[in-house]
């Protein structure tokens, strides 16, 4: 019997959406605002879920407060109140849009976790606008 654990987490940041290799008016016909030289921010909203078989001894697929010490480690200390463009290194070649910080968050704590369980990244942008990715 397979169960799915989430933790909700939140961060702070700033970005822009923009490819050097183009011009600011394509960069601007793409992206639009998310383009703004001067970046932009977000108040991201992110669920990690892992989904396993229940251990019989803890009752737990995965002890919650290790998952949020994981998530607080790898991610909310990286992107909380950071220019992701700027700050972050997995995005200094690669564009920061919701899509590309789901997938490094999966990449960042992918690795943290036991073979054994299927994880599962939600990220909101905003309220509505919101990406998920599972590897």
């Amino acid at each position: 019997m397979k169960v799915t654990v989430s933790r909700k987490a939140h961060f702070n940041a700033a970005h822009r959406l923009y490819r050097s290799d183009w011009s600011d008016e394509k960069n601007e016909a793409i992206f639009g605002k998310c383009s703004n030289p001067e970046y932009h921010g977000h108040n991201y909203d992110l669920i990690v879920s892992v989904r396993g078989e229940i251990d019989p001894e803890t009752g737990y697929v995965i002890d919650l407060k290790v998952l949020k010490d994981l998530i607080r480690s790898k991610v909310e200390e990286r992107f909380d109140h950071k220019n992701l463009n700027t700050q972050v290194a997995e995005f200094k070649n690669l564009n920061p849009s919701a899509e590309n910080i789901a997938v490094v968050i999966y990449h960042l704590l992918r690795p943290e976790l036991e073979d054994r369980y299927h994880l599962k990244i939600t990220l909101y942008e905003t309220p509505r606008n919101f990406v998920e990715y599972e590897g």
